[in-house]
């Protein structure tokens, strides 16, 4: 049996645009996916329109606590000011699992430029957090929804920080999953540079009159596999 269609995905917060990107990829390529919120109904109304579009029954909304307890892979994608908060809350239910952390400590006041937390970065809060018993990776920051959300290929590439070589591979397969090509960026501590190109893309998008700049890797030519 394929891997995918027996793994469970939870995007926590995942009722905003990139979380919603993210669910479409994942589902179209087999995977069940969980929109969790702190407010279960939002969920479930965003899990219903995007089972429309995909004319699918692939994704359901919970409360975030709920999607949580109940995926094989979580992945993160809340504003940074619900960052502690919500992981906090949901420390329990994610001990056992990966955690892949799309925060980015963006400045509210002035969105190019980042905010760094005293712990280095969003990946490396959530791992003091969430302690040993959750393996947290980071990924996706430097992706735009509005990339996400067509069907189209994703002409930008996804860097991927973690714990372990182990952990960078799941998520690297997720990546993958998406219709996008991944790069293993190496341990969690990089994760500051990756979430600091977030903060240098908006920069670039507000100086040039763009909407959803994106990186690539040079140096070796990599077609992005197709999603779904």
């Amino acid at each position: 049996m394929n891997e995918r269609l027996i793994l469970t995905l939870a995007i926590l917060g995942g009722t905003g645009k990139e979380g919603q990107g993210l669910a479409l990829r994942w589902a179209k390529a087999g995977y069940y996916v969980i929109i969790g919120s702190r407010t279960p109904t939002k969920a479930e109304g965003v899990a219903a329109e995007l089972n429309e579009r995909l004319g699918s029954e692939m994704v359901r909304g919970a409360a975030n606590q709920a999607a949580a307890a109940e995926c094989d892979i979580a992945v993160l994608t809340v504003p940074y000011g619900a960052h502690r908060s919500t992981l906090d809350a949901l420390k329990p239910a994610l001990a056992g699992k990966i955690l892949v952390d799309v925060t980015v400590p963006l400045d509210k006041s002035a969105p190019a430029t980042l905010n760094q937390p005293e712990a280095g970065s969003a990946a490396q809060e959530a791992k003091a957090i969430l302690g040993a018993d959750t393996r947290v990776a980071a990924a996706f920051q430097n992706v735009s929804h509005v990339h996400l959300r067509d069907d189209g290929p994703v002409p930008c590439d996804v860097l991927v920080c973690g714990e372990d070589a182990e952990s960078r591979n799941q998520v690297l397969q997720l990546v993958e999953a998406a219709g996008l090509v991944g790069w293993d960026a190496g341990p969690l501590e990089n994760a500051v540079v990756v979430e600091g190109l977030t903060s240098i893309l908006v920069g670039i998008n507000k100086r040039y009159g763009m909407k959803h700049a994106g990186i690539r890797i040079a140096g070796e030519e990599r077609t992005p596999p197709a999603s779904g």
